[in-house]
């Protein structure tokens, strides 16, 4: 009997750590990596986790415009963020214009882990 009690505890340890050192991941994006789209109004990305609003944003830039062999990189600014649950949405000022973009996120989960990357999508 101890021996089992003992087994059970042995295995609540090894199983509780690796839930607690989770991070959140990004599950999908709309305009999703690589796609091409109509001027997106928001932008919506789904993760795994509860995010944690406060600490958890993107900064978008537009990296090329059509007709502009050597268009600089130009944040886009003026957008709101808001962290809902697993969602976090941009809500943009206007459309966004024909060109290319990059999008680097953070996500903040709950146990305050962090978890960030990037991708890049197109509106025609």
């Amino acid at each position: 009997m101890r021996r089992s009690i003992l087994a059970i505890a042995a295995a609540s340890l090894v199983v509780v750590p690796s839930v607690a050192l989770a991070h959140p991941k990004l599950l999908f994006a709309t305009p999703a990596a690589n796609a091409a789209v109509v001027k997106p109004t928001s932008i919506k990305l789904s993760f795994s986790e509860a995010l944690v609003g406060p600490l958890s944003g993107v900064e978008l830039i537009m990296t090329g415009m059509p007709g502009m062999a050597n268009h600089a990189p130009m944040p886009i600014r003026g957008f709101t963020t808001k962290a809902t649950g697993k969602d976090l949405v941009v809500t943009l000022p206007r459309p966004l214009p024909a060109g290319s973009y990059e999008l680097k996120w953070h996500a903040v989960a709950a146990d305050q882990h962090r978890a960030e990357g990037s991708y890049t999508f197109s509106v025609r």
